[in-house]
């Protein structure tokens, strides 16, 4: 299956200098929290970043918060450059609970979105200890220090790995979780749980503004954004793509998945948060196109985007990977507002324009 890149941050950034949705001051006053800030933790990384600059455009006031593992400042700058602001940025890991003190003291924070994490499948299969530790470690890190400052409002980012191998498709809400298939999936997972079970202990918000004690969260199980592999392939960086199995019950074999570009996700959740004001308790969300398509209908997708060819290789299933996982959004389409505009071959000429004039990436920072 194909991988998310880190080093593949912000590919689609550039649509939004032509494509800004250029708010009245008007509408831009009513967006605008004026009583605090939106807290984005692994902000400096793939989703984070573009979820940033769509916060920002809409008006809100953003801290971002990132270890830097697995992203760069380059990023920030970039995000800084498009917005024309400068978003406070703090280079802070989630196990720090004096470091995360330090910020809540700095800023009001009013809302937290929870990028922050590990994320590879194959990689939580061989380190699971360093998956449970960070993953879901740093969260109740992060859940403990928001409690002590009175935040009690989430948006979290979680995946369609909780869902587990399907027993349905395309997969909606109501769709049983917990049959995880690795652990970097369980993580999501017990993640979800505990914020379930810390809604179901206090009464939920009637507003964003909330009175202490009443939480508001929302969770969102988002599908694929479109990994790294081809276009590495198509600069000459990577000599050929790996496909992990062609022996899956699909159409040629290999893993289906639900690619959703990464615009599409972080507008999802914009219009989570302008949900989640109102007071909502916990609500589950799917954010994906609700179109799976197979490993090689997506190479096959990035050649005709790039005019280059993207060899590959079979290799043996990945431990973790499932054959075939696609949503059912409408939930999402109902109750936010929210839709996948963007299709495949866009996602995929976009992140051909963003890799040729990126090739090697962001170089990142320690």
């Amino acid at each position: 299956m194909l991988v998310v890149s880190h080093s593949n941050l912000m590919f689609g950034m550039h649509v939004y200098l032509m494509e800004l949705h250029i708010l009245s001051d008007k509408s831009y006053q009513e967006h605008k929290m004026a009583t605090g800030s939106i807290l984005v933790t692994g902000g400096a990384g793939y989703v984070g970043t573009h979820t940033v600059v769509e916060l920002v455009e809409a008006g809100y006031d953003v801290v971002v918060m990132d270890n830097l593992v697995n992203a760069s400042m380059e990023s920030m700058r970039r995000v800084n450059e498009i917005t024309g602001k400068q978003v406070p940025t703090f280079s802070i890991d989630m196990l720090d609970k004096d470091a995360l003190r330090d910020l809540f003291r700095k800023h009001k924070i009013l809302c937290v979105m929870h990028f922050a994490g590990l994320k590879a499948v194959g990689e939580s299969c061989n380190k699971p200890l360093l998956y449970y530790k960070t993953n879901i470690g740093g969260t109740i890190s992060l859940l403990e220090v928001m409690k002590e400052f009175g935040v009690y409002n989430m948006i979290f980012s979680s995946s369609a790995t909780v869902y587990g191998s399907p027993s349905y498709l395309p997969i909606d809400e109501k769709h049983p979780v917990g049959g995880c298939t690795n652990p970097y999936g369980k993580t999501k997972y017990f993640i979800e749980e505990i914020l379930k079970d810390i809604c179901t202990a206090e009464k939920p918000a009637r507003r964003l503004r909330s009175a202490v004690g009443q939480w508001n969260v929302v969770l969102l199980r988002y599908f694929n954004p479109i990994g790294e592999d081809p276009q590495g392939v198509a600069v000459g960086r990577l000599k050929e793509l790996t496909v992990y199995g062609n022996d899956y019950d699909t159409p040629d074999g290999t893993g289906v998945r639900d690619y959703i570009h990464v615009v599409d996700l972080a507008q999802g959740h914009v219009a989570a948060l302008k949900y989640l004001e109102k007071g909502c308790g916990c609500k589950v969300f799917n954010l994906g196109t609700g179109k799976g398509y197979s490993v090689i209908e997506m190479a096959k997708a990035f050649e005709a985007a790039s005019g280059k060819p993207v060899p590959y290789k079979i290799a043996g299933r990945r431990a973790g990977d499932i054959a075939s996982c696609y949503a059912d959004a409408s939930l999402a389409e109902k109750e936010l507002g929210w839709k996948a505009k963007l299709d495949l071959a866009k996602m995929c000429e976009d992140l051909w324009r963003w890799q040729s004039n990126n090739p090697t990436g962001f170089r990142t920072e320690s």
